[in-house]
């Protein structure tokens, strides 16, 4: 006879089958110590005793607490779905059959207002539209085996991330299979919020414009990064923005710092070309007494902050913490971050290194450019903020998570004072070593394993990995570049996290650092 085994394992409770004819079948009347780790079940019993035995596991799952529920098909997931309605502690379930999830399963999922989140082999796109309705993040395991660089450069890999996806970037002229698969990945996404376009390309550009239309797509903003200084070209972007005003399209051009720091530059030139000596050496003279107070005014302002940012984590109750929205349906960890949401929503946790002045807030934006010249409080400021990778995400961890920071050593403010890590008395003491970084669901230590300068490349810069021997050739770079062989093992199921920050003209300063999990913590 067919009976029903569950187990706890972590922080999951596992629903399995198994043919045991002469295996001992629990009955909760019997006896009030059941061992969980082999507790088995006939369906008959269950069917009969929904109540009790949903009310049993309830407490098994409040006590170990349990959110999560792994079930391994989707028949068994059928049968079990009144016994996990009734139970309020499950909001995420994980069904392992590698079919695709049968309608009749959405409807029992939908029935059930605990769940917030369902993780399956396969989903088809109405139903994960139907969840995301519904208030239910659904995630397919299923990968799209894709050719073109569109979907690859974008880590496009399955079904959910291209329906939520709000941010894709576009390095080269497109392709005809790029094209194709853009058609397919507006017909899908449901969140898109920005295009980057490295290169400027006028038919490429249209062509975008006529498939975002084509589906209906709004509030779709279009940055450009291309140098462009064709009076031409820039007068029919002024137009086509015009003209795409009424789709609510918006085309941005995005130039760097670079290019505008060497324009500025030749005009300072030329006009000091044209003044004497004298005011040269004035000119000269104030722009270092500027600098000078300008940093002070600096360090003064992120040091108000800070003290702001205290106040606010000290003074915020638990019924005054704002609402987070939490698809992954992962229990919420640290309050004192989400005490931050009401100042700015894009604060995705709290990063800190030992014997440096790196203790901050982390904050992401839909780019990479806009914390660069803005603070906490969405004002602008040289010094930016911290930030993470657009790309990158907290509730489910990347296998590269890449924070970011200037390099503000004359006030130590930012990633100031990160150089510290390049000193041989910094990276002998073994508590330096980790660095602490927070998320609303999680309080996480990173062990360090490389520490290097190089000349500016992207190389390091990967949050996505299309199988192990890619990220293993990954390891290998970044592991020969460091300044010390810190002995640390790293596998393809390891989490890293990259800090990054400039050092000099050309360079950047890299710290590499790999998740401890809680058995090696």
């Amino acid at each position: 006879m067919q009976r029903i085994q569950i187990s706890i394992v972590k922080d999951a409770i596992f629903f399995t089958t198994k043919n045991t004819p002469n295996t001992f079948a629990a009955d909760l009347s019997n006896t009030s110590i059941i061992e969980t780790q082999d507790l088995v079940f006939t369906p008959q019993y269950i069917e009969g005793n929904q109540k009790e035995v949903s009310l049993f596991i309830q407490e098994i799952c409040q006590e170990k607490k349990i959110y999560r529920a792994t079930i391994e098909t989707y028949t068994l997931a059928l049968f079990l779905m009144q016994i996990l309605k009734i139970n309020s502690s499950i909001t995420a379930i994980c069904i392992r059959e590698k079919n695709t999830l049968p309608y009749s399963l959405c409807e029992k999922i939908l029935e059930n207002k605990n769940i917030q989140y369902i993780e399956a082999h396969s989903i088809q796109q109405f139903m994960i539209e139907i969840f995301d309705k519904n208030g239910i993040y659904a995630e397919s395991r299923s990968e799209i085996f894709y050719i073109s660089d569109f979907m690859q450069n974008n880590n496009l890999t399955n079904l959910s991330k291209i329906f939520y996806q709000m941010n894709v970037r576009i390095g080269s002229s497109l392709s005809e299979e790029d094209k194709e698969d853009f058609i397919a990945f507006s017909t899908i996404n449901k969140y898109l919020k920005a295009i980057h376009l490295d290169v400027f390309n006028k038919n490429d550009l249209e062509f975008l414009l006529f498939i975002l239309n084509d589906n209906k797509k709004k509030n779709v903003r279009i940055l450009i990064y291309d140098i462009i200084k064709d009076y031409k070209t820039i007068t029919y972007l002024k137009k086509l923005n015009k003209k795409m005003k009424k789709n609510k399209f918006r085309i941005e051009l995005v130039y760097s710092k670079e290019y505008l720091s060497d324009n500025l530059f030749m005009q300072i030139l030329m006009n000091m070309l044209k003044v004497c000596g004298i005011l040269t050496l004035l000119i000269v003279l104030g722009t270092i007494g500027y600098i000078m107070i300008n940093n002070y005014v600096s360090l003064q302002q992120v040091t108000k902050m800070q003290e702001d940012i205290k106040i606010k984590i000290e003074e915020t109750n638990e019924e005054d913490l704002p609402e987070v929205e939490n698809p992954s349906g992962k229990e919420i960890q640290n309050n004192y971050i989400v005490s931050l949401l009401s100042m700015n929503e894009d604060v995705m946790g709290w990063l800190r290194v030992n014997e440096t002045s790196i203790d901050y807030p982390v904050v992401q934006a839909p780019n990479n450019d806009y914390y660069l010249n803005h603070n906490l409080f969405h004002e602008e400021d040289k010094n930016g903020w911290i930030f993470m990778d657009y790309r990158n995400s907290t509730s489910i961890l990347d296998s590269n998570t890449i924070i970011y920071g200037h390099n503000m050593y004359y006030n130590e403010v930012m990633f100031g004072t990160l150089s510290n890590v390049y000193k041989k008395t910094w990276y002998e003491k073994p508590e330096n070593l980790i660095i602490s970084f927070d998320t609303i669901y999680e309080s996480n230590k990173y062990q360090i394993f490389s520490i290097y300068k190089t000349p500016k490349t992207k190389d390091y810069l990967k949050t996505y990995f299309a199988n192990d021997d890619e990220f293993n050739e990954f390891i290998y770079l970044i592991k020969n570049r460091s300044i010390h062989d810190f002995g640390i093992e790293i596998t393809p199921n390891d989490k890293i996290l990259t800090l990054s920050t400039c050092t000099g003209e050309n360079q950047r300063l890299v710290v590499h650092a790999k998740l401890i999990i809680p058995e090696e913590d």
